[in-house]
């Protein structure tokens, strides 16, 4: 039963790291579209993205199931650091990326649970506003930092499966 827990956990938290990587990748071309094209582009991540980030608060509770199934020892700390880890990422989600997807998105018909995740947050629909390279660098640049903390993560938790 552990190592089927195991495995599922690995797979989720590779599917979140894989998410935020990916808009690492796009990162060094979007930089260089102008500002009509890049509007243009960003709503695009709707909703394929945001049906593959339920793979991250996922594999936060699989990292807690895993967790408490885990015996002390090297594992166990290894786990609950690729816990903290992946959290620091959801985190930085919520308090850097996601008040800018709101902007990215104000003049997208959302509907269903679309709508009410990119309501949810002080602002609401409404989002950021200001200096649209402003709001870009911080998107793109908190996927950046993302995909660090959730690589991290899943190296932990390889090395905690391994040990």
């Amino acid at each position: 039963m552990l190592m089927a827990l195991q495995v599922v956990t690995l797979l989720f938290v590779a599917i979140a790291m894989a998410l935020a990587l990916a808009h690492v990748l796009e990162l060094p071309g979007k930089m260089r579209l102008s500002k009509d094209e890049y509007l243009t582009v960003q709503p695009i991540y709707y909703p394929g993205f945001t049906v593959g980030g339920a793979a991250e608060p996922l594999s936060l509770l699989l990292l807690i199931a895993l967790m408490l199934a885990t015996p002390q020892g090297p594992s166990l700390w290894l786990t609950a650091g690729a816990f903290a880890t992946l959290a620091a990422a959801h985190a930085t989600y919520w308090v850097l990326t996601h008040p800018v997807n709101n902007f990215w998105l104000k003049d997208v018909d959302l509907k269903g649970l679309g709508d009410s995740f990119f309501a949810f947050g002080l602002s609401g629909r409404s989002g950021a506003t200001g200096d649209w390279t402003a709001l870009r660098d911080r998107w793109e640049f908190s996927h950046v930092v993302r995909a660090v903390l959730a690589l991290t993560s899943l190296v932990l938790l390889a090395a905690a499966i391994a040990a």
